[in-house]
């Protein structure tokens, strides 16, 4: 018996209250759980790891887009052609067919190239443009 129950009571008709009150709780703890597994929707450790992928792939670009060359001859253009639609259509098939030449480039490069090979010359070319803005602000 449990301490923090009321005490029992011995007639015929709690002992059926009892019975039904229990069935009733194990009927909605039942339906509760099947609710719950139905809510639950388990990701593969496959599909967690593309949103991982997509998710950084977007932030990084989104980020790195804000503000550069390519936003500000958008605006402007948008501002002088008066058909931003039109504008907003060129510019994204752009970005689109930028991107797919790179995912294609690094796709050949990644089959052809150890990952080291890759990293050690995209950190010289980017160190090569860094050196080259560098030296056009010095210049100019």
């Amino acid at each position: 018996m449990k301490l923090d129950s009321a005490p029992p009571n011995l007639s015929p008709a709690s002992e059926l209250e009892s019975q039904l009150d229990t069935q009733q709780d194990n009927d909605y703890n039942s339906a509760t759980a099947l609710v719950e597994s139905s809510l639950v929707v388990e990701e593969s450790p496959k599909s967690q790891k593309v949103m991982v992928t997509f998710t950084t792939t977007f932030v990084t670009i989104f980020l790195a887009e804000i503000g550069d060359k390519t936003q500000l001859s958008t605006l402007l253009m948008s501002a002088e052609s008066q058909s931003p639609w039109v504008v907003f259509l060129g510019s994204a098939s752009a970005l689109v067919m930028t991107s797919l030449l790179g995912v294609l480039l690094g796709s050949w490069m990644a089959s052809r190239l150890s990952p080291k090979t890759v990293e050690k010359a995209s950190g010289i070319m980017l160190l090569f443009i860094s050196i080259m803005l560098f030296w056009d602000l010095l210049m100019g």
